[in-house]
């Protein structure tokens, strides 16, 4: 073994890490002890960010407080997301948030990768419609009359500020000289799926201006989606995601189908090199593989929230709990709802 070998594969191996290690930003979520991000000495004590997203961070340090809103919003979601799942997006107090879980090329880190570049388009975009950020506000392309015949009015969501500055955070990593290996790609390409997933499905919303209701004016505004819908589109995504495998065509790395009877993804397609592990059990060697011991599950169900795929066949027990309902509600004028408090008892199945 030459040392030009061992070179070229410790290289190999820091380039790896490298990208695997990208979504350590999301780690701004557990910072709630350092309070706003005001100013560039923050940005230096912020934990998970490498040194070029630091020097966004003080260029831009006016936006970081939206960052790390989007970083609490990925994480939300995800945990919604696959809530019924066996892996459930539960996240540690090291980085990264999930554990090595996102180190591995496997689809659920398809998903997570999305969902984080999607949620800081989305949050520092709402940020700039609302007002927060003296960078950007509202999309003032958006003007005049369309051709439906109505009035451009209000305040449009400025989504390419967002999503640029999505572009030059998230992805700074792998942009980085020489970051050309396969997980690199995957998660590049992944990163602006997650993004196309809010910029495909921009809807317009119209208030209506006239006597008694009516409509002799309407004047309309471009609005993102409801991040749930954004995380809706992206788990389907994941439900379909494309297994690949990187080839070279002339002098470009580009990723494939690693089927070859598998049509092309698209650019809103996620993509995934390796299977995922199956999720079953606890594995103190990987952090972020906590199992699905003690998990709930449905008794009645066939699919993976059902006991016998989310037990993974151990076998689950049943115990009865005590649940607190509101009931019997009503509304008092005006204008308030009173309910009353019911107790009843339910059947709880969780896995051996």
């Amino acid at each position: 073994m030459t040392e030009d070998y061992v070179l070229r594969c410790v290289l190999m191996l820091c380039c790896v890490l490298l990208s695997a290690n990208a979504s350590n930003w999301l780690y701004l979520a557990k910072l709630s002890s350092v309070g706003s991000i005001r100013d560039e000495e923050t940005c230096e004590r912020l934990r998970g960010l490498i040194q070029r997203q630091v020097q966004i961070c003080k260029r831009s340090v006016e936006v970081m407080d939206a960052v790390r809103r989007g970083a609490q919003l990925a994480i939300d979601e995800c945990q919604f997301q696959f809530r019924n799942r066996r892996w459930n997006c539960s996240t540690l107090e090291t980085m990264p948030v999930f554990g090595k879980v996102v180190t591995q090329g496997t689809r659920e880190a398809a998903f997570v990768y999305a969902i984080s570049a999607a949620s800081v388009a989305f949050a520092v975009t709402r940020a700039c419609s609302s007002g927060e950020l003296e960078k950007c506000g509202c999309d003032h392309n958006v003007h005049g009359v369309s051709p439906e015949g109505f009035q451009w009015s209000g305040c449009s969501d400025n989504i390419a500020y967002g999503v640029a500055f999505s572009q030059s955070f998230v992805d700074v990593r792998e942009r980085s000289k020489g970051q050309s290996s396969s997980r690199a790609l995957m998660n590049l390409h992944n990163n602006e799926a997650g993004r196309k997933a809010i910029l495909s499905h921009m809807r317009v919303e119209c208030k209506c201006h006239g006597v008694s209701g009516s409509c002799e004016v309407k004047t309309c505004w471009k609005a993102m989606p409801p991040f749930r819908k954004v995380g809706n589109i992206i788990k389907e995504k994941f439900d379909g995601a494309t297994e690949v495998e990187q080839r070279k065509v002339g002098t470009t790395k580009v990723l494939v189908p690693r089927n070859s009877q598998f049509k092309p993804h698209t650019d809103e397609d996620l993509v995934y090199l390796e299977p995922s592990p199956d999720f079953c059990d606890f594995d103190p060697r990987t952090p972020g593989m906590l199992g699905t011991v003690g998990r709930q599950c449905n008794r009645t169900s066939k699919a993976i929230d059902g006991c016998e795929l989310m037990c993974c066949g151990r076998g689950f027990q049943t115990q009865e709990v005590e649940v607190v309902d509101r009931c019997s509600c009503k509304f008092h004028w005006c204008c308030y709802v009173k309910c009353k408090q019911c107790r009843k008892m339910v059947e709880m199945h969780t896995c051996r």
